[in-house]
């Protein structure tokens, strides 16, 4: 059911367009709004190092990623949103794609990566007492994980239901994802093994809208002798 729903997703959701206000045919955005807020930096890489996107859909930050030298890994249950990011850019850029649940793509992996992100992505749409303990196995020691995804409604906190919507005659598609105030999800960081954790609201830019990006970013933190997580719940 959730792949079919990513699918019909994928359908509704527009191609990112040819090129952004810069003029770049590859450009990264953590926000729902084009040409606004921080870039590629938040995840701390430089060229030589191995980056992994949760949920990395038709690919644009992913192929941003790769101008930057590094190898970029990504995953998404979506075989159609797959299909678009290579027929998009495969002749443009070189990643490696796969298509799979976050989780189980983690549980599979044998590589270590110095940055794990996700962008509206696999962290919102898993539970993330299954999840962050699968991240961390993967990241490297000092390894960044850094995600965005909407800012959480008042009052409605833990799983909740998204709806992705199909034709008059269908009922909408079920998805569950994660809310959380910024506070909350740096304790549940802490308590998973990673220190130096910080979530904001990004505003919107000037405008009508009103509704800003949650950012959340952290790194991996170190393992004691004795197994203890420093900077974890102990």
């Amino acid at each position: 059911m959730t792949e079919t729903a990513w699918d019909t997703y994928a359908q509704q959701k527009p191609q990112r367009r040819p090129v952004n206000a810069a003029g770049e045919t590859a450009w990264f955005n953590w926000t729902q709004y084009p040409d606004h807020g921080p870039g590629a930096e938040i995840l701390g890489v430089s060229r030589g190092s191995s980056v992994l996107e949760l949920g990395c859909g038709k690919g644009g930050n992913l192929a941003h990623v790769t101008t930057l030298g590094v190898r970029a890994v990504g995953v998404d249950l979506s075989l159609a949103q797959l299909r678009a990011a290579r027929a998009r850019w495969t002749d443009a850029v070189e990643f490696e794609l796969h298509q799979g649940g976050a989780v189980d793509f983690l549980a599979h992996c044998t590589d270590t990566f110095d940055a794990v992100f996700s962008v509206f992505g696999a962290v919102w749409f898993t539970d993330p007492a299954r999840l962050l303990p699968a991240i961390r196995e993967r990241l490297r020691p000092g390894g960044v994980l850094a995600f965005s995804q909407g800012p959480p409604v008042e009052g409605c906190y833990g799983c909740q239901a998204s709806y992705i919507t199909r034709s008059e005659d269908e009922d909408p598609l079920v998805v569950k994802r994660w809310d959380y105030e910024p506070p909350d999800w740096t304790q549940i960081l802490r308590h998973h093994g990673f220190t130096g954790a910080t979530a904001r609201l990004l505003p919107p830019p000037v405008g009508p809208r009103k509704i800003g990006t949650l950012l959340v970013r952290a790194t991996r933190g170190a393992v004691t002798r004795t197994g203890a997580r420093r900077g974890g719940a102990q």
